[in-house]
């Protein structure tokens, strides 16, 4: 059986058999990494820059469509009612209304600082300033872990409208809110920059890559039981022969006494 197996077509067979197996099993694994990655989010378009007052309004939720959009907002921020949004990345954001002059606000996170004592809490720009960055949609108030009386005056948990309503009467504000990139002039004393990540759209599974998959991990199965077929006929075969061999009488038998006179 051994010699069999190792003939030299059945070493080729043998070779064969294991190229087309890796090959196979490699391609079944790309495919489903295919499928895989289609159930991801995926970037979405990434439109120009426009004023915030086209996404944002007053009284109305900003649409889905409007999340992480690049924005631009001119106006003058309120010092006077700046707020310090605590429990981020073991800091605070900065944020402040940002009057655009229209009789409407829109808050703005300004940076990120890692204390109250930081500098550029009272580094906020005096006069018209120019903002650019990423409209963000209203924070649910539910994921609110501690009551607002907790904190300490002037600190807040969420970015949300309806609660900044209460905190900045008087102020008529836009939905949602803007996490600022850039700021013209520059503060004196710059804040940390928030990353807000681009617009994204939910993946799609596609199923077919999956299906695709299926088949070359198939078609490696089979590959292996044709090897298996063909090397199980290759031993049949050689143990038939070898039956039909007619036996050899050994050399060094002994002449009969009839041959010997």
């Amino acid at each position: 059986m051994l010699r069999t197996v190792f003939l030299p077509r059945m070493v080729a067979l043998h070779l064969l058999t294991i190229g087309v197996l890796v090959s196979f099993t490699l391609l079944g694994r790309w495919q489903l990494g295919v499928f895989e990655d289609s159930g991801r989010p995926q970037a979405a378009r990434d439109p120009a820059p426009v004023p915030v007052a086209t996404l944002a309004g007053s009284g109305r939720q900003i649409t889905v469509d409007a999340a992480s959009r690049r924005v631009t907002a001119q106006g003058t921020f309120d010092a006077s009612r700046q707020l310090l949004v605590a429990g981020r990345d073991d800091g605070f954001w900065l944020l402040n209304p940002l009057d655009l002059g229209d009789g409407t606000a829109v808050p703005v996170v300004r940076g990120w600082v890692p204390a109250t004592s930081d500098p550029a809490v009272r580094a906020v720009p005096p006069g018209p300033v120019t903002v650019a960055g990423r409209l963000q949609p209203s924070e649910p108030t539910d994921m609110v872990q501690r009551r607002p009386q907790e904190l300490p005056r002037g600190q807040v948990l969420t970015v949300s409208t309806a609660e900044l309503v209460n905190i900045w009467p008087g102020v008529r504000l836009r939905d949602g809110y803007v996490v600022a990139s850039a700021q013209n002039p520059a503060p004196a004393v710059a804040a940390k920059a928030v990353t807000v990540p681009p617009p994204t759209v939910g993946g799609a599974l596609t199923w077919r890559n999956l299906a695709y998959a299926a088949q070359w991990w198939i078609f490696a199965l089979f590959a292996v039981f044709m090897w298996w077929h063909f090397l199980r006929d290759a031993i049949r075969s050689r143990e038939a022969e070898a039956e039909q061999e007619p036996p050899q009488a050994p050399d060094n038998v002994a002449l009969s006494p009839s041959h010997t006179r």
